[in-house]
């Protein structure tokens, strides 16, 4: 899956025209090199800033497309590429549907605005915070109130290695098995960044998903990727008689493989880009 894992040959076979292309550019077509996707290269650290802004913001977009937009519930966040310490956010009471890049807000780790004069959502620090804390390598943090995450949560357990898709979270998923209500004080972030240890991504009973990425394609693609793997798990489960007894799991070996190739960041990263690229095309007020 990963693109620096993958062969790309061209053909040894005879030149075959097609339609109206002549020999001469089939063969300059032949010569020509192949693109194979690569993380994007920036020239200063302001670059990259806009871009992940950018990549938040479709985030957002596509969270809105997709109806997992719930009142004023739910976050993302980024790590800022120049000051670790300080992270982008979407600012509280904003529509999904209406955030741009520019309307992103920097706070600090108590939640501070550093840049931006709208307010944050004291649940989004607190969670956050605590998460980029305790997760150096968590670029990004994605959290919302999707319907089939959270229904899927009020299950208060874990994933099952039912499908290829869900194999990415095979032993990469944790469960907070603790709601205590809407997550205002500091101990209680600390109790998530606990559970959710190395993970790329958390069930938060009677609340919803949470998942981190290297990148933040790689983040929001997860939590997209998750969302789904509830809904066919809450699917597969009412088909059977018997519940989720009755499903037909994926054997331990072949779903750690399976996740190696499904579930590393580069595939994390690589599975946002046909959505980032669609989201844009349709609504490219987006990057503003």
């Amino acid at each position: 899956m990963a693109a620096d894992r993958s062969v790309f040959l061209r053909s040894k076979v005879k030149i075959v025209l097609t339609g109206s292309e002549t020999k001469e550019e089939a063969e300059a077509a032949l010569r020509a090199p192949i693109n194979i996707p690569r993380y994007p290269h920036f020239n200063d650290v302001h670059e990259q800033r806009v871009h992940m802004k950018q990549k938040l913001a479709a985030g957002f977009r596509l969270f809105a497309k997709f109806g997992w937009d719930e009142g004023v519930a739910g976050h993302m966040t980024f790590r800022d590429p120049e000051y670790p310490e300080l992270y982008w956010v979407n600012y509280f009471g904003q529509s999904f549907s209406q955030v741009r890049a520019s309307d992103l807000v920097l706070c600090d780790h108590s939640g501070a605005i550093v840049r931006g004069n709208q307010t944050v959502n004291k649940a989004a620090f607190v969670i956050h915070s605590a998460i980029h804390e305790g997760r150096p390598d968590a670029t990004c943090a994605v959290h919302a109130h999707s319907m089939y995450g959270k229904t899927f949560s009020a299950l208060g357990r874990k994933l099952l290695p039912i499908t290829q898709d869900s194999c990415a979270f095979y032993e990469d998923h944790s469960l907070y098995d603790d709601f205590g209500g809407v997550v205002y004080t500091p101990e209680e972030g600390e109790r998530l960044k606990s559970a959710l240890g190395q993970s790329k991504a958390m069930i938060l009973k009677n609340h919803g998903l949470l998942t981190v990425g290297s990148s933040v394609d790689e983040a929001i693609w997860w939590f997209i990727s998750m969302e789904r793997c509830c809904m066919s798990q809450l699917i597969a489960e009412a088909a059977c008689t018997n519940g989720f007894e009755g499903l037909k799991l994926i054997d331990h070996d072949v779903a750690l493989g399976t996740r190696s190739n499904v579930g590393d960041k580069q595939a994390g990263f690589f599975q946002f880009q046909p959505m980032f690229a669609q989201i844009v095309k349709e609504q490219p007020d987006l990057l503003d």
